[in-house]
């Protein structure tokens, strides 16, 4: 039988401490808040215990942060994406940010087994102010396992709508696309980083974005098969291709790092779950 999970999570600011609040339905939910970087910052993991999704499942997660808070979202492992005898999975972000939130949006990867049939959809809604820095990560088969991506197909749909719109599709059948040198050329792991404002951000702090993401990518072993760019004057995205996901998650971090210190003066500090 499918599973269908919600879960809303909320943000507030309350006397100085960001405070989050929950509520869900079906297997979602979040972990205990975390204060590492002090009251104004709330950390929280994103639980899913069935740990993927068959055919059929859907996922839906809605995400607000009111004004002046911080949220910051990670999961302790990957979303998989398993085989399917034909119904789709679906996972369904809405992550909408009030006037002056940040918000830190950061998964693990998704893994798109053989055979899945899958659609990834995350859609961002920022007010004036807003500015919510967040990663995608896809990683295609198994390769470490010999377990490669040769049949199914994932959508992917990235939107912050009237402002940058992403979508497609990866068809384990389309070999020009996999392999081709103007497709993933052979690389089966995909990420993007971005960083994403309600206001036009001034031309100042987009270039400071642009050059502290491209120091990073020199110094990186991915630095040619990365890059850095502004699609919109709300928009800078780094995008990555690498053989697996560990040196692309790798870098992400880094670049991660460089944009909170760059854009947003805090320290680079890391949820505590990536070190368990």
């Amino acid at each position: 039988m499918p599973w269908h999970a919600q879960l809303a999570l909320d943000y507030s600011l309350e006397s100085g401490r960001c405070v989050a609040r929950h509520v869900h339905t079906g297997p979602l939910r979040i972990l205990q808040s975390l204060y590492p970087e002090g009251d104004a910052i709330c950390h929280n993991v994103l639980v899913h215990p069935p740990g993927g999704l068959v055919g059929g499942d859907t996922l839906e997660l809605a995400v607000r942060v009111q004004t002046g808070a911080h949220g910051l979202i990670t999961t302790p492992g990957a979303t998989r994406f398993y085989r399917s005898d034909g119904p789709q999975a679906l996972q369904d972000t809405r992550l909408v940010l009030d006037h002056d939130a940040r918000l830190e949006w950061l998964p693990l990867e998704a893994i798109c087994y053989s055979g899945c049939v899958a659609e990834n959809r995350l859609t961002m809604e920022l007010a004036s102010g807003a500015e919510l820095l967040g990663w995608d990560v896809t990683a295609l088969g198994l390769p470490l396992a010999d377990q490669p991506f040769v049949r199914g197909a994932l959508r992917q749909h990235i939107d912050l709508p009237g402002v940058w719109l992403e979508r497609g599709v990866v068809d384990a059948s389309d070999t020009r696309l996999l392999n081709s040198p103007v497709g993933l050329a052979g690389q089966r792991c995909m990420a993007s980083l971005f960083f994403v404002a309600g206001t036009p951000l001034s031309r100042e702090r987009r270039q400071q974005a642009l050059d502290s993401a491209r120091a990073v990518l020199a110094a990186h072993p991915l630095a040619a098969t990365a890059g850095a760019t502004s699609p919109h004057a709300q928009v800078v995205v780094v995008r990555v291709l690498a053989p697996v996901v560990e040196p692309a998650m790798d870098l992400l971090r880094a670049l991660r790092h460089a944009w909170r210190q760059k854009l947003w003066a805090l320290s680079p500090s890391s949820p505590r779950i990536w070190s368990m």
